[in-house]
């Protein structure tokens, strides 16, 4: 099933309805609300789901936004945090979700699970990639130094996530709401892949799922911390869900599908038949890039 993610066009509307109708004449049946919807477009998501125009498949967390966050930002609150207070907002906004979820019939919400508190290695590593210095002693140190700092830091936050996420999963769990646990973007963010598969055989498979970004894992074999495929072919059996974007060597992403070097041909066979694929554009992408990649998925891949 394909779907298109509001991280689109969430940020230039203020009615919902204007911001369904945007994407549903792009070609899209269903939806999936991103992380940048605002308790006003609420209504207007409702009454166009009310009235039977669009199928919402998913959301993406936190959705709504915290009243108090003006735009997207699923990491203004996190399980992993070193406050106590932040831990629970995280988890009380998380609890919204799944209730909007329910309310709204999707199946889905797409969970970020935190982060170590490290430097931003990932922006540094991909910036020295850009500049042509990938094979260069520079490089290897950093990431070295990367692994390294990440190793010694990473137990304290990801036993505060599991504390906090396990709430959350009892949550969806009771309502009938799968939760897709992202690949991130950055080697900062947790999960890491080995951390993805210690948290999936955690947890009831019933509730928990794998999500598979295509472009943020794109970025991270990029600069050389695993392989795309091998990563994909391993974690696969527990995918229920996937975000479609590209990226351009080595770290610009949210591109149009087919824009990029995702190397969607080899890929795509590895996952299940009935994977939800979600179109997730950034706001610069234009209608014509999407209507393109769009055409060209249902040629390759179907509907």
């Amino acid at each position: 099933m394909l779907s298109c993610s509001t991280c689109w066009n969430s940020g230039r509307h203020t009615d919902g309805v204007a911001m369904i109708e945007e994407i549903l004449n792009l070609g899209f049946t269903n939806v999936e609300l991103g992380h940048g919807i605002r308790l006003p477009l609420a209504e207007g998501i409702l009454k166009m789901w009310e009235a039977g125009k669009v199928n919402i498949t998913s959301l993406h967390n936190f959705c709504p936004l915290p009243p108090e966050i003006p735009r997207a930002s699923p990491d203004c609150y996190q399980f992993s945090a070193q406050h106590e207070g932040e831990r629970e907002r995280a988890v009380r906004h998380s609890f919204k979700t799944i209730d909007f979820a329910k309310r709204l019939g999707a199946k889905f919400v797409v969970m970020h699970l935190g982060s170590v508190p490290i430097a931003d290695y990932t922006r540094a590593l991909v910036k020295l990639a850009e500049d042509g210095h990938h094979l260069s002693k520079e490089y290897v140190a950093l990431k070295l130094e990367a692994v390294q700092q990440r190793e010694a830091k990473q137990v304290p936050p990801f036993l505060r996530m599991l504390d906090c996420f396990r709430r959350v999963v009892d949550y969806a769990g009771e309502r009938g709401i799968r939760l897709g646990v992202e690949s991130r973007h950055s080697f900062e963010e947790i999960p890491s892949e080995r951390e993805m598969l210690d948290v999936l055989g955690r947890m009831n498979p019933d509730i928990i799922g794998y999500w598979h970004d295509f472009g943020h894992v794109q970025v991270k074999h990029n600069i050389g911390f695993l392989d795309h495929f091998e990563w994909l072919k391993r974690v696969a059996p527990r995918l229920i869900g996937c975000h479609l974007h590209d990226t351009q060597w080595p770290g610009r992403d949210h591109m149009a599908p087919f824009d990029g070097g995702v190397e969607y041909g080899r890929l795509i066979p590895l996952l299940p038949k009935d994977t939800l694929y979600v179109f997730e554009m950034s706001p610069r992408r234009t209608k014509d890039e999407i209507t393109t990649a769009l055409a060209k998925w249902k040629e390759k891949f179907g509907e």
